[in-house]
């Protein structure tokens, strides 16, 4: 697609920009084919976007998008058309607003309910400094759900500022939207909300304007442009309805299906396992119980929701919500998994550290997407739970060596009485294992040899096998552990090996996890300790195996120090 300027969008014809509408959704289909990405919610967007291109002056207008799912048609229609092709490559455009990118994106988002918040700073910035441009915060409604959102509303009039909220009703997160706000939202749309549910509204200092259809452009343009003239006078939040997968038969009847979408074929599954074993488990364990916030599908959950609906629990994005839930799920008996991405659960950190530890309650967290998850960037590479997670008293932190150790991880969880968390990235392979102890590392390899590996998970020691291998060759002899608990550490084995040279190599960030933790013990022994992982800087885009090798344990960079370890003896 050539570059669109404001211009040229002012002076087109209704007729003209909804066939620019088409080209949009063309080239992001194309493209997310492609490159992954996110499908339904961008192809929802469109005439809303290109609407809000026609009405309002970006970059000097500023626009937030809550989470970021749908900034695709605003990157087409700004600065980026020429580079859309590279998106969640590499070196290409980000699949979320980046303020870096481009001068169109006024503030970086990628977890929910951010928005209101960010808008409120930015027109508050903008009134301290006698500017005059317009601040929107498009918000979905599952976002909506986020508690984080009540925080800013709380404080709009507080902040006696002026900001546009654009309600993107669609009736979806990734999974379809639960909770009380979704049955107020669809009781106005339906016509049928009594005038408290407006007046609420009203009450936060917002004047509420809607239910408007945001995938018809000719009737929404008017409506943006009297929204536009009403935010002189206050903050309004504009009500608009939108079918997620707009335009593509498929998407529109899956929008939960193709939310994401994943270039190539995708390999086993942790997700799939957490289902299967949980259905198995609760079947004659009337305790478990099942948590989600808005993931039912992504995290494998949605077997378990179909066998137990009484037992089932959908949140919405409210992370913190979730974790005090189960943490009173067990006080009084149950045996909640509460199943989450690394980067959404340190949304609750707070949660996790007083209800669940605090009080020593059998929560199982269920770390999906743990280490480096690749295209979708900073705000959702899971390098740091095995840091913030490690300090937290009472908790139990497992790191599985492949999926079939997953599973039986989960098994021993149900006879846990304490706190557990269990991290795994997004695939794996079945393979084999060893009986689990609590707290026990698993000897693979063990030989006469001065250097040893400790690596935790799957991709750590698929990396380890890969350099015994390669270094067996070469006639260098070494140790490989399954470092499997991070907490409590096998200090006992760590205390018996004798090798002088030890290398640790982890799917974390460097800075508090297992090299850290077994630095510590080993601390004045007269080791010489080598820690492998990521380095203290975020992680951008790209796929997941070359930002592993790229930015975290790197084969060629520990080979080199395992034969420099064997050259000094």
């Amino acid at each position: 697609m050539e570059k669109i300027t404001h211009e040229a969008l002012e002076g087109a014809s209704v007729s003209q920009l909804q066939t620019l509408c088409e080209q949009i959704r063309e080239e992001i289909f194309r493209t997310v084919s492609v490159r992954g990405g996110h499908l339904a919610s961008n192809l929802g967007v469109v005439e809303l976007t290109v609407a809000l291109h026609r009405v309002f002056d970006f970059p000097r207008d500023k626009i937030i998008f809550d989470v970021g799912h749908q900034c695709y048609p605003h990157k087409l229609l700004s600065d980026r058309a020429d580079a859309f092709s590279t998106l969640r490559s590499r070196g290409g455009i980000s699949g979320f607003p980046k303020r870096a990118e481009s001068e169109y994106d006024s503030y970086d988002t990628g977890h929910a309910g951010t928005a209101l918040s960010a808008a409120l700073g930015i027109a508050k910035a903008r009134d301290l400094k006698g500017e005059n441009f317009d601040v929107i915060a498009l918000i979905g409604d599952g976002s909506f759900n986020n508690g984080l959102i009540y925080e800013a509303l709380n404080s709009l009039r507080l902040m006696n500022t002026r900001v546009l909220i654009i309600l993107n009703d669609n009736g979806m997160s990734i999974s379809p939207t639960v909770g009380g706000t979704h049955e107020v939202l669809e009781e106005l749309k339906c016509g049928n909300a009594p005038i408290e549910d407006v007046r609420l509204f009203e009450r936060y200092g917002l004047e509420y304007m809607g239910v408007y259809a945001g995938n018809d452009l000719e009737s929404l343009l008017p409506v943006l442009s009297e929204a536009k003239r009403k935010l002189q006078n206050g903050s309004v939040l504009l009500h608009v309805t939108t079918k997620k997968g707009q335009g593509h038969p498929f998407c529109e009847q899956a929008p939960d299906l193709t939310h994401g979408v994943s270039p190539g074929k995708k390999g086993r599954e942790y997700s799939t396992a957490l289902g299967e074993e949980l259905v198995s488990l609760a079947k004659t364990d009337k305790r478990i119980v099942a948590v989600t916030a808005a993931m039912t599908d992504a995290l494998g959950l949605r077997p378990f929701f179909e066998a137990f609906p009484d037992r089932a629990f959908d949140v919405g994005i409210c992370e913190e919500h979730a974790s005090v839930l189960s943490a009173a799920l067990a006080a009084e008996g149950m045996r909640p998994y509460y199943a989450i991405y690394s980067t959404f659960l340190q949304r609750a950190f707070d949660e996790v550290i007083h209800d669940v530890c605090g009080q020593n309650l059998p929560v199982t967290f269920c770390i999906d997407r743990a280490g480096v998850s690749g295209s979708d960037g900073e705000t959702h590479q899971g390098v740091f739970d095995l840091s913030y997670l490690a300090p937290i008293p009472n908790l139990t932190i497992a790191i599985p060596a492949n999926i079939s150790e997953f599973r039986a991880m989960l098994r021993m969880s149900t006879k846990m009485n304490a706190p557990l968390a269990i991290r795994y990235p997004r695939e794996g392979e079945e393979g084999a294992f060893s009986p689990i102890e609590i707290g026990k590392f698993d000897i693979l390899h063990s030989n006469m040899s001065d250097i040893i590996i400790y690596a935790a998970g799957e991709r750590c020691l698929r990396l380890a096998e890969q350099i015994y291998r390669r270094a067996k060759e070469e006639g260098i002899a070494l140790s490989v552990v399954n470092a499997r608990f991070l907490k409590p550490l096998d200090t006992e084995l760590l205390d018996a090996r004798p090798e002088r040279y030890v290398i640790t190599i982890e799917d974390n960030a460097l800075i508090g996890g297992l090299g850290d933790a077994i630095a510590r013990h080993l601390r004045n022994r007269g080791k010489e300790i080598y820690s492998f992982g990521y380095g203290d800087a975020f992680i951008p885009h790209g796929d997941a195996r070359g930002l592993f090798a790229e930015f975290g344990p790197n084969e060629e960079k520990i080979l080199a120090c395992v034969r420099d370890c064997h050259a000094r003896g």
